[in-house]
């Protein structure tokens, strides 16, 4: 009998899923395995709250196989190690797993397809995490993309692949070959501080498709507009399901369009390009990240390594722990702590006021999200703390510095967001309620706030703070450039 492991990794479905689909195409027995070896990701393994995700996400995608027919075998890495034993359990004479992009991932992957071939095995790799792999655009130089707009009309004009759908039934796996407890692989914390977290989200594959059917028809209408108020419910909560792989882009990019295209209305019309622009914006993320694998920890334009930062661990543990005293900074700093997850828009909002206000490096702010993020994609992250701090492709200009008070009036102008993450001003009145430093002490009084007791005083001067970045971003304006 034929015999193929398919090697699980962030590619947690069965739908839409080329390994899985190729091994059922060419074998008649098929092993569906997930081996955990997170130091082979050094120096971004998996954060905790990722864990968590995952921990639940596997005992999802093993819930799925054994509707299915199948099951998932657990085994402690090294990778290439786990896959040689289980190859010669099972008698296997291929392996098949479907590409990530991350520097220390795709250097394990390329030495382990080696490996594996030299041994005499069939190893195999597909596409399943991107509309287009990172090396199939290029600009008319030959060379990588570093601006979105012209990286976005070019993927545009790809044909994207119709997604297929899960198979009904799979082979069954041998009772012969045994699986780690998903307990033994300690992915969720001793102290359960998970539970208030995972409470806010069903991870797993059933979990994606009823995220999706229920952005298709309640948020994609409102999206363009709505995708900017915290306090709404118009955007997708799909990115931790796209980071673990239980729904794919080619996925959602062909669910928009058929919503779209079969109710022509303008808010729905709208909404799905915009949908897509933010798809292709991961991609182009994965594209830099590829191309220049520096980045997680470098500045892309290397002038920003003679940047003056700050160093001020006092101020890095209040914005971490949402005690800023701007009261927009630490809804989402508390938001993100309780749910594993912050409004797009509040996360520009913050690591403006992190790198700009405080001064204080994005490489600080990148690492807190990457442990604290549910859907902390190497790539997205990087590309967003790069474009905020001003020292990556397509980043902000130097002198775009996010206003929190203004950013709150304007996209939080009923105080939905903030009186939620931060209860402690929920009485107090909208026309303060984004700084209430400048409240007469008489509303405050009313409100039941005493600033520096029950609610912080600002750990900044928005004026003088912004005043003080911009006389730091201008010394590297006569500076060439780095490439």
């Amino acid at each position: 009998m034929s015999t193929a492991l398919v090697w699980f990794r962030r590619d947690l479905r069965l739908a839409d899923n080329p390994a899985l689909a190729a091994a059922l195409a060419r074998h008649e027995q098929v092993i569906p395995v997930f081996v955990h070896a997170p130091a082979e990701e050094a120096p971004w393994p998996p954060g905790a709250a990722q864990r968590v995700w995952l921990h639940h996400s596997l005992a999802a995608l093993d819930g799925t196989l054994r509707a299915s027919g199948s099951r998932l075998l657990l085994r402690h890495g090294p990778s290439l190690a786990a896959l040689r034993r289980l190859v010669a359990e099972a008698e296997a004479s291929a392996v098949y797993w479907n590409r990530l992009y991350e520097p220390a991932v795709t250097a394990r992957d390329r030495a382990i397809k080696q490996a594996l071939r030299a041994d005499g095995l069939e190893a195999e790799s597909f596409n399943a995490a991107l509309l287009a792999e990172p090396w199939t655009l290029q600009t008319r130089q030959a060379a990588p993309y570093r601006v979105y707009t012209p990286f976005a009309r070019a993927l545009r004009q790809l044909a994207i692949e119709t997604p297929q759908p899960a198979p009904r039934r799979l082979p069954a796996v041998p009772g012969t070959l045994l699986s780690e407890p998903l307990d033994s692989l300690e992915l969720l914390p001793r102290q359960p501080w998970d539970r208030a977290l995972i409470a806010h989200w069903q991870p797993g594959e059933n979990g994606a498709g009823q995220t999706l059917r229920r952005f298709l028809e309640q948020g994609l209408a409102g999206y363009r507009e709505g995708r900017n108020l915290p306090g709404e419910p118009f955007v997708s909560r799909l990115s931790p399901h796209l980071h673990f792989g239980e729904i794919g882009p080619r996925q959602l990019w062909h669910a928009v369009q058929s919503r779209a295209a079969g109710a022509p209305a303008t808010g729905l019309a709208a909404g799905a390009e915009t949908f897509l622009d933010e798809l292709i914006w991961r991609e182009f993320a994965h594209h830099l990240l590829y191309h220049f694998p520096h980045t997680p920890e470098q500045p892309l334009d290397a002038r920003f390594a003679r940047f003056p930062w700050a160093d001020n661990e006092g101020a890095l543990a209040a914005w971490q722990r949402g005690r800023t005293g701007i009261p927009i900074v630490d809804a989402g700093m508390r938001e993100l702590w309780q749910t594993g997850w912050m409004h797009n828009r509040v996360r520009m909002i913050v690591a403006s006021f992190l790198t700009k206000n405080l001064l204080l490096p994005w490489q600080h702010g990148a690492r807190w999200f990457w442990d604290t993020l549910l859907d902390a994609d190497l790539a997205n992250n990087t590309l967003g703390w790069q474009w905020t701090a001003g020292c990556g492709a397509d980043a902000a200009p130097y002198f775009r510095i996010f206003n929190p008070v203004l950013q709150g009036a304007r996209f939080d102008a009923q105080g939905r967001y903030v009186r939620r993450w931060v209860p402690e001003l929920c009485r107090l009145p909208d026309r303060w309620l984004h700084q209430p430093w400048v409240a007469p002490a008489v509303e405050l009084a009313a409100a039941g706030v005493k600033l520096g007791v029950d609610y912080p005083l600002p750990l900044a001067d928005l004026a003088k703070t912004r005043a003080r970045a911009l006389a730091a971003y201008a010394t590297l304006r006569e500076l060439a450039p780095g490439r």
